[in-house]
């Protein structure tokens, strides 16, 4: 048996593959807990699972509020000295604490928490990264060298607060194992970190607790799309979902649409149309998204990493329409497969929009291409796969022997 510590960002698209993951190795024999927000945590992993509790701030309403038309540098700019860089340094002293308290035989640091590998690597607990997006190692920064190197510096500077002052390892990438929750039929050919990532697919669990939602009110004779800009964009998105309420309105005779608002942006009662003309359009504040994928026809989404695998892992074609941060990426991975369009999110109107909606219902290929990645993603085993690589990174460390703290 051994211990394995989650350290994750309050983040639910971030969280939500470690659940799978955690509980895999829980059904294992091995002990599991978490350090984070347990108010972001807890209600993902459900009731029973340990979560050591670190100080932080959320992105959005109560926490780092990024302008909603910051776009491009400028976003990853934010991201990282607003938002992650700040994370680490108020989540350290915690993920310290949960090392200490709960004494893993293997960290494993989400992505972009890159408290998690700093302290790991600071206090001689071997680690893993959890990737929950795919983006950095595929060389997205490749053809920026200013913004890498401007990064890098940052990284650097956040290692000399927190971390081992002596050490050169990427937090971001763990010299020892690096989960990616994806497959190269997506995401392509890693540039950075190649030989310690392992894709894993996806790591589809259920949830604890999943929202209620109305499955009388789908209509088997039509298809059903789902439109979500997930968790962290619901201050940009009032008039990007509006204009898919429009392509919706335009096209009720042949499909019905389910459009998550969390911000209420569209003005309409939870599971109530709007209006006699929007009896075939369903608005919600969230959705049993896993759940609800079992019966769509297509998504339109930002191109978070999260979303676009859980549609793939279906086998369900989408409409993308990124925004910031790592979806133009995500997005373009997308397209290159196959399984999708992309719009322009800041531009498209309803007509555009309608049009690859058409197109993506009833063009055979792209929903071939969409099956093709799915069955890539069962192939590269998921939860069971990762927990696997884990195991065998607590084996080899107990090998080696304890390290030395610093």
């Amino acid at each position: 048996m051994s211990r394995f510590l989650f350290v994750v960002p309050p983040l639910v698209g971030h969280i939500n593959p470690t659940i799978g993951v955690g509980a895999e190795l829980a059904a294992r024999g091995h002990q599991v807990a978490w350090a984070g927000m347990p108010e972001f945590v807890g209600q993902l992993t459900g009731d029973g699972a340990v979560v050591f509790r670190c100080a932080g701030q959320r992105l959005g309403e109560g926490g780092a509020v990024r302008p909603p038309d910051v776009r491009g540098p400028g976003a990853l700019k934010f991201l990282w000295e607003g938002f992650l860089v700040p994370l680490a340094e108020e989540m350290a002293p915690g993920v310290h604490a949960a090392v200490e308290a709960f004494r893993p035989d293997v960290l494993v640091a989400d992505q972009q928490t890159v408290a998690g590998g700093l302290i790991a690597e600071r206090l001689g607990v071997p680690w893993a990264t959890s990737a929950t997006t795919s983006a950095e190692f595929t060389g997205a920064l490749d053809g920026m060298p200013k913004i890498d190197a401007w990064l890098s510096g940052l990284l650097h500077e956040l290692r000399g607060r927190i971390g081992d002052p002596a050490a050169t390892a990427d937090p971001r990438f763990s010299p020892h194992l690096v989960l990616a929750f994806t497959t190269e039929e997506l995401a392509g050919r890693a540039s950075r970190a190649g030989e310690r990532i392992r894709y894993v697919g996806p790591s589809i669990a259920a949830r604890p607790v999943a929202p209620d939602f109305p499955w009388e009110w789908l209509d088997p004779a039509r298809p059903t799309v789902l439109t979500t800009l997930g968790t962290a964009n619901a201050d940009a998105g009032a008039r990007f979902l509006a204009e898919c309420r429009e392509a919706g309105r335009s096209r009720a005779d042949r499909l019905q649409m389910v459009i998550v608002d969390p911000a209420g942006s569209l003005g309409t009662p939870p599971c109530t149309p709007a209006g006699p003309e929007d009896k075939d359009i369903l608005v919600l504040p969230s959705v049993p998204q896993l759940s609800l994928l079992e019966r769509v026809g297509a998504v339109v989404c930002h191109a978070g990493h999260n979303t676009v695998c859980e549609a793939l892992w279906h086998g369900v074609p989408l409409v993308v329409a990124p925004i910031r941060d790592d979806q133009p990426v995500v997005a373009a991975q997308v397209v290159d497969a196959g399984a999708g369009i992309r719009v322009r999110f800041g531009r498209v109107r309803a007509p555009q929009l309608g049009e690859a909606l058409d197109t993506v219902l009833h063009e055979p290929g792209l929903r071939t291409a969409a099956e093709r990645v799915g069955a890539s993603f069962r192939a590269a085993g998921g939860a069971a796969a990762a927990a696997t690589h884990l195991e065998q990174l607590a084996v080899e460390a107990a090998a080696e022997g304890p390290r030395e703290k610093r």
